[in-house]
């Protein structure tokens, strides 16, 4: 009803006109009968911000700077908005106007905190529920492993290593439940040292370049672009490894052949070190939330690894972002990932 008056027209114009130089802010009921207005909002005036004003008991608020109008809805099933509509109130006075947006903010705020409060619901449940079954897993394997040792001694270096795969699957989930939730309390503690960079991604290259050998499916090769001068950072050491560590470990898991190579060079007043492979790239439906928890389309791990590598490079004040090097839907060309750091006053 209020759209047929306008008013949502009206409100589009206003946005297209002015830009981002003002806010609009809308509180209606997103329902099916209403799909089609969020859908034109979204599309024609896309900084308008709408929240689900469902079940809401306040009738219609508009206001802005200099006016505001408050009407009741009394009769909200007529077609006509003359029907509709029970006591009003208009008012250009500065004190009225100011307590019109005052009471919205309250509004606003509300169902804001309510909208957020049903994600961080949804979200912990999902998050238990994801965390549970990958624990379950490596622990099932364990007990599995462990029981089948009693019986078959013969295998015992093969089950042994069966068992130490699985332990290290299962430290490093708990140890990235508790960095996600070190973060979102923000308690996220950095010890920040001078160290080589260079030397530091050499450790770790060496490292993964052990695990390829040891897996005969894979025919990857890594290198490593050194700069002709060694890269000295200020930052915690442990958290810059992991943060490499989950990138490489990524472009691993959709790499099975080809080559991923790692640079790392001071650029201007920053740190920059970028990990690019030629596996599968990025997925499309991945790419709008690739940095929020549980973001994977891999049939292993919980999509909390580059959440919690971006938390831990923007703690440090610098940034991550990623691309696919090809934008072909049937070769993706493999990803590119990247993050800076500030840079050291040697």
């Amino acid at each position: 009803m209020i759209d047929r008056s306008g008013v949502i027209d009206y409100l589009i114009m206003v946005s297209q006109n002015s830009g981002t130089s003002t806010t609009i802010k809308i509180v209606y009921p997103i329902s099916e009968a209403n799909l089609d207005i969020v859908k034109r909002i979204s599309q024609k005036a896309p900084a308008i911000r709408i929240l689900n004003g469902y079940n809401s008991p306040y009738g219609m608020y508009i206001v802005d700077d200099e006016k505001a109008l408050r009407v009741e809805l009394r009769e909200p099933a007529t077609e006509k908005i003359s029907e509709a509509i029970g006591f009003s109130v208009y008012s250009n006075r500065k004190s009225t106007v100011d307590f019109f947006k005052f009471v919205y903010e309250l509004i606003w705020n509300e169902r804001a905190l309510n909208e957020e409060l049903k994600r961080s619901d949804k979200m912990q449940k999902d998050f238990i529920n994801i965390a549970s079954h990958e624990m379950k897993t490596p622990t099932q394997a364990i007990l599995g492993y462990s029981y089948l040792l009693q019986s078959h001694p013969e295998k015992r270096e093969e089950m042994i290593q069966a068992i130490q795969r699985n332990a290290i699957r299962l430290q490093k989930l708990t140890s990235d439940i508790l960095d996600v939730t070190r973060i979102e309390s923000q308690t996220l503690n950095l010890n920040k040292e001078k160290f080589n960079l260079t030397d530091l991604i050499l450790s770790i290259i060496e490292d993964y370049k052990s695990r390829i050998e040891n897996d005969s499916n894979s025919n990857v090769k890594l290198l490593y672009n050194r700069p002709r001068e060694d890269v000295i950072a200020e930052a915690d050491k442990g958290r810059i490894s992991q943060v490499i560590s989950n990138l490489l470990s990524n472009a691993l898991k959709f790499t099975r052949e080809g080559i991923i190579s790692i640079t790392s060079e001071k650029k201007d007043s920053q740190i920059v070190v970028s990990i690019k492979d030629t596996g599968t790239g990025i997925h499309p439906e991945i790419m709008p939330r690739l940095f929020s928890r549980f973001a994977t389309k891999s049939q292993s791990g919980t999509g909390l690894g580059l959440f919690i590598s971006k938390s831990i490079v923007e703690a440090h004040g610098g940034k991550m972002w990623a691309s696919n090097n090809d934008t072909n839907q049937e070769n993706r060309g493999g990803a590119l990932f990247t993050f800076n750091l500030p840079q050291s006053m040697q």
